[in-house]
């Protein structure tokens, strides 16, 4: 059974019962993450602490390796709380899917302790000199969301030889990411933005630093995974998370709206020559109107969600690959889940009225949230075009990681 948003069952485990519970404390430091920029250290700990970093650790090392729909829960639960709480712990659990494309030896004496936060910047922005034994890093990377409650930073990276780009023999150029502990990237101060400002989500800037080699991988490489486990077979499960916090954003923006329309009174107009009698404005039509398909809008996004997901991870814990029609519906969930949440956020405020303009409102916060969220690259509206290419039978079109 998938329980709502923000339930849990007796079943469950402690993960997720935690974050449930941890609703007070997060929206208690709502003001300090958006003044600060980042996640508040008892915050941080309280989300190591429940194991949320390391929800996608293997059992092997000790981990609980969580089933993804459990994951997804746990961080749209975060989001309800507060949106760049639940982001963070979306891309900073990541370390437990990426070590899997690691020599798992190497892999484990990089994480003694399994609950510490893994910053991401995957896209290839950098550049990976060879050397002997490894690579020497350097470049600018974006987006490196919790990095500063981060130990490690997987960095994407072209490769370079002989000062020119390897390429294959195609002309595509030879991508690897890059395992860097934190201390050895110099966080640029960048992270100035509309929504998701606790997210922390700066520069990281990286001068001539090596690498070894077996600290490296590559989503180019045939033989990627290392590690056995359904959890770890799809080379991209990861992104399975990314619509999650989206939903526990737009969850609570319904949540508020429901709340504001029990307890405040309604603008009054005339009623041809005389005045409408009082009213609070849940007895407004279109506020009525507004909840109802806000509810539904999200409830069925919801549901695609854990569809979509579900009946690609069976796919791969049979054993088998996921069909071009799988692949294609996995490429464009996050987009049109995390646009319908972006919808149903705007329609909330809008229907809120005036107050929810202001900063101090909830409203204002989910709504900068949103779409934020909104902009990244795996919702990007390109996406559409990726999956038709697979459904039409046409070559694919595919990021560049």
């Amino acid at each position: 059974m998938t329980y709502p948003a923000g339930q849990v069952g007796p079943l469950d485990p402690p993960v997720l019962h935690d974050a449930v519970a941890m609703a007070a404390q997060i929206q208690a430091a709502s003001d300090e993450i958006e003044r600060e920029r980042r996640i508040p250290q008892p915050i941080v700990q309280a989300l190591k602490g429940a194991g949320v970093f390391g929800m996608a650790m293997p059992r092997a090392w000790g981990g609980p390796e969580l089933d993804l729909p459990t994951q997804c829960r746990v961080i749209e639960a975060l989001g309800m709380a507060d949106g760049s709480v639940g982001w963070c712990a979306m891309i900073n659990c990541d370390g437990g899917y990426v070590t899997a494309f690691l020599d798992q030896d190497v892999a484990r004496s990089m994480y003694p302790d399994i609950g510490v936060s893994t910053a991401a910047c995957a896209t290839p922005t950098g550049q990976a000199l060879v050397v002997p034994g490894g690579y020497r890093i350097s470049g600018r990377f974006p987006f490196a969301s919790g990095c500063r409650h981060s130990e490690w930073a997987w960095l994407g990276c072209v490769v370079v030889e002989d000062g020119v780009p390897r390429v294959d023999r195609n002309g595509v150029p030879e991508t690897r990411q890059c395992f860097l502990k934190l201390s050895q990237c110099e966080i640029l101060d960048t992270w100035h933005t509309t929504g998701l400002r606790g997210t922390g989500s700066n520069d990281l800037q990286v001068a001539d630093v090596f690498v070894d080699a077996d600290r490296t991988f590559s989503f180019q490489d045939p033989r990627l995974i290392k590690r056995a486990g359904s959890l770890y077979a799809f080379p991209f499960a990861f992104v399975i998370k990314a619509p999650a916090p989206a939903l526990g954003v737009a969850r609570h923006a319904i949540d508020v709206l429901i709340d504001i329309a029990t307890r405040k009174t309604a603008r009054r107009y005339t009623l041809g020559e005389g005045l409408e009698p009082p009213k609070m404005m849940r007895d407004d039509v279109f506020v009525q109107d507004a909840v109802g398909r806000a509810e539904t809008m999200l409830t069925s996004a919801r549901a695609y969600h854990f569809d979509v997901m579900g009946d690609l991870l069976a796919t791969v814990a049979a054993g088998g690959q996921p069909s071009a029609a799988q692949f294609a519906r996995f490429t464009t969930a996050p987009t049109h889940i995390m646009g319908v949440c972006a919808d149903v956020v705007q329609l909330v405020f809008k229907a809120a009225g005036g107050t929810a303009v202001y900063q101090k409102g909830p409203l204002d916060r989910c709504l900068r949230d949103i779409l934020t969220m909104n902009q990244h690259l795996v919702a990007t509206l390109r996406n559409y075009e990726r999956a038709g290419r697979l459904l039409l039978g046409l070559e694919p079109l595919n990021w560049l990681f």
